[in-house]
């Protein structure tokens, strides 16, 4: 992998004959544009909000914390006057430990994600949980997101996999740039049906992209990544990408036993 990059960039200085390029490392201009990333970027067809929580458990409590999760989002899912599914549940396997992913997707967008709110308000048993929940956590955190629109949108598979959540924290006014290299680059991504969902945040921490991928194993993880710099069109998309970055963080979780993405 370092050395396909590697390679490119010295491809790169070799062709160029004027500097400028180089200062574009590191110096990003960013272009007028008419209109929100949110509208440009997100699928026009749907209005799915996707709501992204991270709990920190105590270590003791997880085992509970599971069992207690699984049966309330089960009532939720299966509830027709709730407007809300689980994408997926998982733990954290490596990177922070003790920690609790939940995806959920509101078809309605934020109308439908107030109505939900609204209900739950009103749902004893529902607020009752969220204080037998808070006895067992540490902290927690959550965002809005938006799906982009050339990735796939989640939908249950079997199992067994493992995922990654790769989390980019971009600078801000990158997130087009962002998005119209990778509507290209998926599709070095999608002969192995790793590629899961995308998205980017709308209120939480702004300008980050979650990338959420399945794979069998770790083994078949890096096996195909390593894979996709063997197709040409890849490494481009790694070296115009890599200076929107700001940080990056990895995370190969686990799926709950009821996670509908197993």
């Amino acid at each position: 992998m370092k050395l396909s990059f590697i390679s490119f960039l010295c491809r790169r200085i070799s062709e160029s004959t004027d500097k400028s390029w180089f200062r574009s490392l590191f110096v990003h201009k960013v272009d007028a544009r008419k209109d929100a990333h949110s509208n440009l970027l997100s699928k026009k067809e749907t209005s799915n909000l996707y709501k992204i929580q991270f709990h920190n458990v105590k270590p003791e409590c997880l085992e509970a914390y599971n069992s207690l999760e699984a049966e309330v989002q089960n009532r939720l899912h299966q509830d027709q006057d709730y407007p809300c599914e689980v994408v997926g549940s998982w733990n954290t396997w490596y990177g922070e430990q003790d920690q609790a992913v939940h995806l959920w997707r509101y078809r309605g967008g934020y109308p439908a994600l107030t109505e939900c709110l609204n209900k739950l308000n009103d749902n004893k048993e529902y607020l009752e949980f969220r204080k037998e929940r808070a006895k067992m956590l540490i902290s927690r955190r959550n965002q809005l997101l938006l799906e982009f629109s050339f990735w796939n949108e989640p939908m249950p598979r079997p199992g067994p996999n493992i995922y990654e959540m790769r989390t980019y924290n971009l600078k801000p006014g990158t997130m087009i740039e962002w998005g119209n290299h990778w509507a290209r680059a998926i599709k070095f991504r999608q002969e192995n049906k790793e590629a899961v969902g995308g998205f980017f945040s709308q209120i939480g921490d702004l300008y980050v992209v979650h990338h959420l991928w399945a794979y069998e194993s770790l083994q078949s993880r890096e096996e195909t990544r390593n894979s996709a710099w063997m197709k040409q069109g890849w490494d481009a998309n790694v070296y115009y990408t890599v200076p929107l970055i700001r940080s990056m963080e990895s995370r190969i979780m686990i799926p709950t036993k009821d996670s509908p993405l197993q």
